[in-house]
């Protein structure tokens, strides 16, 4: 039989974020708290979860739910009844320690599971999960290299599970290593780094050789409004990064320039974690599927998230560290 010539038609646009209502997981997190921000600001409708009821953020609908309840996340979801669930609650931590397998399995496998199970049942509600670009290692080299690692695999599994089998409109965005303003954990590297070297402290690290593809939190978050809308994202799994890497040497040491720090950052203070690996996104079909690519180079992110730090300090620390940076 010929092959038609008849033109394909063109694909469906994108719905308006504004004209939507979202639900989002672990809305105080730090990815959490970017997104709600720029979906009030856009004019969306929001609701938001938390397992902690006090200090919350005014401007979305709060629902104070523990996700590892398949009951509560149920009543919450058929209570919002949401256009699209971004599910960001999640444990990340890169400790291998023994001890951490069951709070990952509950607060990642469970969670999310149960948030799709929830998705499923609400006609035309889309699912976007964040993963992890340490979910990439696994692929032919060995498998999962930590417990945070082996339960992102294990959600994505679940998620193209509830693609095939209840044709769940679900998208996985694999995650690099996310950075920017307002991170609420301060021991994360970054925050880490900036906060001491502007207190004049030398910041405690291993050997920083491990290279990585860093993301600018603003970054994410327009790739997650674009997968919560465009038509070609659904069911799909897709690498949100740079498309580069950089040390963690490198990275300090620009903040340590940024900043003008008066101390050196300390390299070597503490070992390199077992089983590290160099990870970068593959992000041709994210731009592809998502019509979206990075904007927000290093350098650039750096600076932005200094000044963010620098602007919450108070008294003579904070004159001092702004006068290093003008000098």
């Amino acid at each position: 039989m010929p092959l038609s010539h008849t033109a394909a038609p063109d694909p469906p646009s994108p719905a308006r974020p504004e004209r939507m209502r979202y639900l989002v997981t672990g809305g105080r997190g730090f990815i959490g708290r970017h997104l709600i921000r720029r979906l009030l600001a856009m004019g969306a409708e929001v609701h938001a979860t938390t397992r902690a009821g006090r200090s919350l953020e005014p401007g979305p609908r709060w629902w104070v739910c523990d996700l590892a309840d398949l009951a509560a996340t149920q009543h919450v979801v058929s209570e919002v009844r949401p256009d699209v669930v971004v599910h960001l609650a999640s444990r990340a931590a890169g400790t291998r320690a023994l001890d951490a397998v069951v709070p990952m399995l509950a607060d990642n496998l469970l969670s999310a599971v149960h948030v799709m199970t929830a998705s499923a049942a609400v006609p035309s509600c889309r699912a976007v999960l964040a993963g992890s670009i340490e979910e990439i290692a696994a692929t032919g080299n060995g498998g999962a290299q930590s417990p945070y690692a082996a339960s992102k695999i294990a959600a994505t599994a679940y998620a193209e599970l509830f693609r095939d089998l209840w044709d769940l409109p679900v998208t996985v965005l694999r995650l690099a290593m996310v950075y920017g303003p307002d991170e609420p954990n301060r021991k994360r590297l970054v925050p880490y780094v900036i906060d001491s070297l502007l207190r004049g402290a030398a910041p405690e690290l291993s050997s920083g050789r491990r290279r990585v593809d860093w993301v600018y939190v603003a970054d994410v978050v327009d790739a997650l409004l674009s997968a919560s809308t465009e038509p070609g994202a659904a069911g799909r799994v897709l690498d949100i990064g740079s498309g580069s890497v950089h040390s963690i040497h490198e990275a300090v040491e620009l903040i340590a320039d940024t900043i003008d720090a008066n101390v050196a950052p300390a390299f070597g203070r503490l070992p390199d974690r077992a089983k590290e690996r160099d990870l970068v996104a593959d992000i041709g079909p994210a731009v592809q599927h998502l019509r979206w690519q990075p904007k927000v180079d290093l350098a650039t992110g750096i600076a932005r998230t200094v000044d963010w730090h620098l602007a919450q300090m108070t008294g003579p620390a904070r004159r001092e560290a702004a006068q290093r940076r003008t000098a």
